[in-house]
């Protein structure tokens, strides 16, 4: 088996960061958003835009509660998540974080870079004082919506309508990782 972990991203992985991002996009919501939308934020100017992103994550994130980690397998970049305070105005950013992103690039789904990814980000952010994590997700999205209540997430009964031309629907799933 190749060697596979998830370490703290560098400058050198925001591209692969921002590739996986529209690759997992371009496949994994192909369903859930308007075609026209998926084409706008997986397009050659968006991908520079991510790539501009990822770095700045990398580089010089907001707070040290802010977190960009990256899944590795044989020194290739194969998923990352991304982490911080919760800034929905009903949580408390003091002991409430955010999940806001965990993709796997496509060719390397389900080969346990997900759940690394997510037990990293549950291990730093108990390290950092949370006891809660949030993340958002498309209401449609069986696939994240399994993958994280097989995590012991659920629903909080929060949820959002976003504009995208039409209506998309996103609920936000909790999780305890005080213990």
């Amino acid at each position: 088996m190749a060697d596979v972990g998830v370490r703290p991203a560098r400058r050198a992985d925001a591209a692969a960061v921002a590739d996986i991002q529209v690759r997992a996009w371009r496949q994994g919501y192909r369903d859930l958003l308007p075609a026209a939308v998926l084409a706008e934020v997986t397009g050659p100017a968006a991908l520079e835009v991510w790539r501009d992103k990822w770095t700045e994550a990398a580089t010089a994130p907001p707070s040290p509660r802010h977190r960009l980690l990256v899944a590795v397998a044989s020194d290739l970049v194969v998923g990352f998540a991304a982490h911080a305070p919760a800034e929905d105005p009903d949580l408390d950013p003091a002991g409430t974080a955010e999940l806001i992103t965990l993709l796997v690039d496509p060719p390397h789904a389900r080969a346990g870079h997900g759940s690394r990814l997510l037990a990293a980000t549950a291990d730093l952010l108990r390290e950092d004082g949370f006891a809660t994590l949030t993340t958002w997700t498309f209401e449609d999205d069986e696939v994240t919506r399994t993958f994280l209540g097989s995590a012991g997430w659920a629903p909080d009964g929060t949820a959002r309508t976003l504009d995208m031309g039409e209506p998309v629907r996103q609920i936000r799933l909790h999780t305890d990782i005080s213990g």
